[in-house]
């Protein structure tokens, strides 16, 4: 496998989409639209790109975001619902974005509760680290906005992580981000030296609507089996 580097595999168009459904459920005598494009398509970019990087062939050259309708936008939907993990993915980013949650360790008598610091460097960073070890791309699931509110799950994010640099206990990860099309530059810090203390996620450059990063988990992925050699995505105009 060649090595990931957003310029060359992740996709050539920004995450910017107009207001519209990601999805029309026509019941016949009216339509349905659910969730909104203006919130991104991030998730399904990352799985995209990784589809195309694991199927050894070009992303498409698209420069802008395809338009609804457009066999592109069904892809990248189709791997955005994919992304979801449902039912059990959107329930991870409403538990670490609760505003309750702790940054680090809390103890109530005899209890212990950890917090996002522990979870990142004992669940998290294990498996991403095996996974880039072996040379393989990692989407993670960035918690971004801490609320009670369920309807603002939107404003969390996808990337995927291709590499990173360990030294002592600082960790920074190569990142590809959907936001920043052919960027190679973005990053993602945190340290694991003590799990029991706040330990910030600094994501550089970081060019969301809500900056800031709480938590990341990894999102389990798949290759696309329609991503094949056979198989021709067109290009929007």
């Amino acid at each position: 496998m060649r090595a990931f580097l957003p310029s060359q595999h992740g996709l050539h168009f920004d995450n910017a989409f107009p207001e519209g459904p990601v999805i029309r459920i026509d019941f016949g005598v009216a339509t349905l639209g659910v969730g909104n494009a203006a919130n991104g398509l991030c998730g399904g970019m990352v799985f995209t790109a990784l589809d195309y990087w694991t199927a050894r062939r070009p992303p498409p050259a698209d420069r802008q975001p395809p338009a609804y309708g457009t066999p592109l936008f069904g892809y990248l939907r189709r791997r955005l619902i994919d992304s979801w993990r449902l039912p059990a993915g959107p329930l991870v980013y409403l538990r670490f974005m609760q505003p309750w949650y702790p940054d680090g360790e809390r103890r109530s008598g005899p209890l212990t509760f950890h917090g996002r610091a522990w979870h990142i460097a004992v669940r998290q960073w294990p498996a991403l680290r095996a996974d880039l070890d072996r040379g393989w791309p990692s989407p993670l699931g960035l918690v971004k906005v801490a609320s009670a509110k369920p309807a603002e799950i939107g404003k969390n994010h996808q990337v995927l992580a291709y590499g990173y640099d360990l030294v002592n206990s600082a960790v920074t990860l190569h990142i590809y981000d959907p936001n920043q099309a052919d960027n190679d530059h973005v990053t993602l810090s945190f340290d694991i030296g003590d799990p029991t203390a706040p330990s910030p996620v600094a994501m550089v450059p970081d060019v969301s609507a809500v900056p800031g990063v709480l938590y990341f988990f990894r999102v389990r992925s798949w290759p696309s089996l329609d991503c094949r050699p056979t198989v021709r995505v067109s290009r929007s105009r």
